[in-house]
């Protein structure tokens, strides 16, 4: 049964993205970078095989124009994403497996799982996408890769939540780049 996966690499101060939609350090990809490290192939390998797993991508619409819908595609899959106000001109007739849902959080999730089959959802980006998933109940696992930076200001993923939500832990991966834990949302 397909399932669905936020994925999100966050500095120790709980940020997503530096005040300018970068993602730290000087040359924008310090939170990234942990997925470039040859020191410790086997964790990277996973986390790819994982996302090359996905049969679907529900991204938040900020997210999604700022890396211009990646061009149409996620590695050929489907991208649903939530949004009040119509996509613009390039999502609506230029990118065909781009899917604006304007009918709420479940509802795209439900299209994005359809479109997934057995496989799984995963959710790239989108702090206030990832909040209103929680805050619905259709998001069922997060993993988040604790970058070793504090960088003091920018966009948080979790600033802002409508109550309390019980996660359980599922997996720790610890290298020197990064603490990857994976947390089953209790429903």
């Amino acid at each position: 049964m397909s399932k669905s996966v936020l994925d999100m690499s966050m500095s120790l101060d709980g940020y997503i993205a530096d005040p300018n939609d970068f993602l730290g350090g000087h040359d924008g990809e310090r939170l990234h970078k942990w997925a470039d490290s040859d020191r410790h192939p086997e964790p990277v390998k996973q986390f790819q095989d994982e996302w090359n797993r996905a049969g679907a991508i529900l991204a938040g619409r900020r997210t999604a124009e700022l890396m211009d819908h990646w061009g149409g595609s996620h590695g050929g899959l489907p991208i649903f994403v939530p949004s009040h106000r119509p996509p613009g001109p390039a999502a609506r007739w230029g990118y065909p497996l781009v899917t604006y849902v304007n009918d709420g959080i479940e509802s795209a999730m439900a299209q994005a799982k359809a479109a997934a089959g057995e496989r799984d959802v995963q959710i790239r980006g989108g702090a206030y996408t990832v909040r209103q998933a929680l805050q619905a109940g259709v998001l069922d696992e997060v993993q988040i890769h604790h970058i070793p930076v504090l960088l003091g200001a920018g966009r948080r993923l979790f600033d802002v939540l409508p109550s309390e939500i019980e996660l359980d832990i599922g997996q720790v991966i610890d290298t020197p780049e990064a603490t990857h834990i994976r947390y089953r949302v209790r429903r």
